[in-house]
């Protein structure tokens, strides 16, 4: 397999068997943390079955909609040895089909919908899409662990109690606890 990878092109589509993949350092990180709403299960099904899709950005990935949220897959199998997992995150699709759902609580939605507004404008502060995100239930994110009220125009950490109103905000602070 090594040297099947090393000849692969980068628009060569990926393999579609997920054994063959390795799991990164960074992918391993983020699947126990909390509010990712990610499983191993998950990530191979999507693989398996999910939508293929190049993104100039991150290269080769697997799409697959688990009752209105989107798991999305990054692999990359051309500069790697063998194939690997590099990142996953979820992603509302269909906030009604969510919302219906019996896989995913109000909490689930909010929180998903929280870190899709601060991944998508990472560097910037975004109050007004923090402040209508109701997430009781806190979740790790950049070595804190936070939480959101509706009203509220930013992220609190339940351990350091920091207040962030973007990712980049989070990056720059370590939590005292």
């Amino acid at each position: 397999m090594a040297g099947e990878a090393a000849r692969r092109r980068t628009e060569d589509p990926p393999v579609r068997d997920p054994g063959q993949y390795a799991l990164t350092d960074h992918f391993r990180e983020r699947l126990v943390q909390g509010g990712r709403y990610l499983s191993i299960d998950a990530v191979d099904t999507t693989i398996r079955e999910g939508q293929l899709r190049w993104n100039t950005t991150d290269g080769w990935r697997f799409a697959r909609i688990i009752d209105g949220v989107r798991l999305v897959v990054v692999v990359c199998d051309t500069e790697t040895p063998s194939p690997v997992v590099v990142t996953a995150w979820t992603e509302l699709a269909d906030r009604e089909a969510a919302r219906h759902s019996d896989r995913w609580d109000r909490t689930d939605i909010e929180t998903i919908q929280l870190r899709t507004a601060l991944s998508e404008d990472a560097e910037r502060h975004i109050p007004d899409r923090i402040r209508p995100r109701d997430v009781p239930r806190p979740f790790h994110m950049r070595g804190h662990t936070v939480s959101s009220a509706p009203g509220n125009g930013h992220l609190r950490c339940v351990d350091c109690g920091g207040r962030f109103r973007s990712k980049e905000g989070l990056d720059r602070s370590h939590c005292s606890n």
